[in-house]
């Protein structure tokens, strides 16, 4: 398997997963993009700031999961390959 094809493997493993109605890795890096737009662009009212950083912070670390979860599969995949 290619490097490209590993990380279409990745990229496809981490943008299309929902579970548990979590947000796929794709709609959680959107949301964190609008936090921080947010916050730079001074839009964000001084109350909800410790809201939005938990929020991005719950973002943050949904997205490392997903990808340690699909570097995981992507290393089973090519163990099962190198097997063969």
């Amino acid at each position: 398997m290619s490097d490209t094809d590993t990380q279409r493997v990745v990229s496809d493993t981490v943008a299309t997963e929902t579970q548990n109605g979590e947000p796929s890795f794709t709609e959680a890096m959107e949301e964190l993009e609008a936090i921080l737009q947010r916050i730079d662009g001074d839009t964000i009212d001084i109350d909800r700031l410790a809201d939005e950083l938990k929020q991005a912070t719950d973002l943050l670390e949904l997205c490392r999961g997903k990808i340690r979860k699909a570097e995981v599969e992507v290393q089973q995949i090519v163990q099962r390959l190198d097997d063969d």
